[in-house]
Parts: structure tokens; C-alpha cells; sequence
């Protein structure tokens, strides 16, 4: 069984996806030179919200079609933040390299003068795990996830209560 196939391992494994996925647009835009509209941004959603529920997904199938409602949320928002996380640490890196982003980023935004590599890959993870929490929570209500009140979550009890 590999990393990208253990149910044990959901969240780094989609996160990573997640994180190639958000790597591969910014490129994308940068490459075609739209990497300064920072409104384009906004498209890394279906990315993010995608990834989750395909984790999520995921999950449930690898447990025998059941999933609590918590599991699921501690799934998804792992997911979110770990790619999140994955995603800051490269365009810290990407910006500490190549400059002229991070400048057009000081001289173009309102706050631009008070950010640097560091804040800006410090907002733009915290910008991505607070983005999939919110994302998980209405994802997960629309995954079937078992009854929370059932203690034994779907499953027969081998001691019927009277």
C-alpha cells in the first residue's frame, strides 16, 4: 500500500493534492501573466473545496460507507490546512526568490507596505486553513455521515438493549 492509498493518511494525501493543484495554478497564471490580478485568487476555491470533498469521499469509502461527523471534520479541515501550509511554504519561497512579486504586491495593495515574505505566506496559510474549515463544515453537511446519536454509529449491537 502506498502513501497516496492509506486510509490512515487522507489528509496528507490529499492535502498534498490540494498543494499541487494550488502550485500548478499560481504557475499557470504566472507563466501566462496574470500572476499580479490577485482577485484570480478567489478560483483557488473550487481547487480547495474539490480536494476536500474528495477526501472526504475518500474516507467513507475506505471505512465501510460509515463516517462520524467529527472524524469527517477533523478529515477535511486537515486536509484544508495542510495543503494551506504546503501552499505557503512555497510562495514564501517563490517570493523570497523572485522579488518583483512580492514588490508589486507592496506597491499595488493597501497594506502593501507592511508585508514581506514571511507575513504574506503567514496570511495566506492562515487565509487557507480558516477557508477549509469553513469549506468542511458545509461540505460535511452534505455528506451522509452517520447518526451521532447511535453509539454504535450504524453498526449491530451484539447486546440488544431492552
Amino acid at each position: 500500500m502506498n502513501f497516496f492509498n492509506n486510509p490512515n493518511r487522507i489528509p496528507e494525501s490529499y492535502g498534498l493534492k490540494i498543494a499541487g493543484g494550488l502550485i500548478a495554478f499560481f504557475l499557470l497564471m504566472k507563466v501566462v501573466g496574470l500572476v499580479h490580478h490577485y482577485e484570480l485568487r478567489f478560483l483557488n476555491v473550487f481547487i480547495q473545496v474539490g480536494g476536500i470533498y474528495f477526501a472526504l469521499k475518500k474516507f467513507k469509502e475506505t471505512h465501510e460507507e460509515h463516517m462520524n461527523y467529527f472524524r469527517g471534520l477533523i478529515t477535511g479541515v486537515a486536509t484544508g490546512a495542510i495543503a494551506s501550509g504546503i501552499f505557503a511554504i512555497f510562495l514564501f519561497a517563490y517570493m523570497s526568490i523572485d522579488s518583483t512579486l512580492m514588490q508589486g504586491i507592496i506597491e499595488n495593495e493597501p497594506m502593501g507596505r507592511y508585508l514581506n515574505p514571511y507575513i504574506a505566506a503567514f496570511m495566506v496559510a492562515l487565509e487557507g486553513l480558516i477557508s477549509g474549515l469553513l469549506f468542511t463544515f458545509i461540505i460535511i453537511n452534505y455528506v451522509d455521515t452517520d447518526d451521532v446519536n447511535d453509539p454504535h454509529y450504524g453498526h449491530p449491537s451484539p447486546d440488544p438493549v431492552y
